[in-house]
Formats: structure tokens, sequence, C-alpha cells
């Protein structure tokens, strides 16, 4: 199974995954600037460190996540979520488009749920027992 998720990876990060996190990275270098959007930041640079590598990983909401983290789920949605879940889809239609890409197709669209709200949340591997969904 480590072959598969090592290999799986490999074309993921040719395929979407660079693209992706640099999406991302540079969404959280532009939510830096302002202060009051620094979490959305750090969920931001977080959410692009897990689309390098994301098989063997899943992510789990965090237990000490409050009405914060539901609050900015909810600014976030609006303001960014949508139009990245937006991303996550046309590239898992692209990618669906060959036999190769459909497994990576059906982790874009896991991501783009993971898009729509990221705070909250933590990224864990799946074998850690907090760990409820596999990739």
């Amino acid at each position: 199974m480590h072959i598969v998720r090592l290999l799986l990876n490999l074309i993921w990060l040719v395929l979407a995954g660079i693209w992706l996190a640099i999406g991302y990275a540079l969404a959280g270098i532009i939510m830096v600037i302002p202060i009051i959007t620094i979490p959305f930041a750090i969920a931001s640079f977080r959410l692009a460190a897990f689309v390098i590598w994301p098989f063997g990983r899943t992510v789990v909401r965090k237990p000490t996540a409050g009405v914060a983290s539901a609050v900015g789920n909810v600014l976030w949605f609006l303001l960014a979520g949508v139009w990245i879940a937006i991303a996550h889809i046309a590239t898992s239609v692209l990618l669906a488009l060959t036999i190769i890409g459909i497994p990576l197709a059906v982790a874009n669209v896991k991501l783009a749920g993971v898009a729509l709200a990221p705070l909250g949340k933590d990224i864990v591997d799946i074998h850690d027992p907090r760990a409820t969904s596999v990739w």
C-alpha cells in the first residue's frame, strides 16, 4: 500500500499538487498583508502543505475548535472557499479525462470539501487514531 501511495503522490505532485500548492501559498501571502486575515493565511499555508502530498494523510476536526472557527469558516466560504472549491472541481474534471487521473480527481473532489471550510481542522496521518476517513 505504501508503494501505491508513493506513486499516487508523485503523479499528483506533477499533475496537480505543485500548482494547487502555489495557489494556496499565494493566497496565504496575500492574506498575511492585512493583519486581521492572518488566521486565513495560516489555514491557506496548511492546505498548501497538504495538497503537495495528500495521499496517506487526512483532515480531521480539531476537538478544540470553537465558535471562532465556525465564524471564520463562514467568512472563508464567502470570500475564498467557493472559488477555491470551484478550482478543485475544475481540476478534478480535467484529471478524470484520463484513466490514470481518476484517483487524483477523486482526491481533488475531497479537497474541494476541505477548501470550503478549512478552519478548525488538523491534517493527520491516516494511521493516526484521530483519522476517521482514509484517502
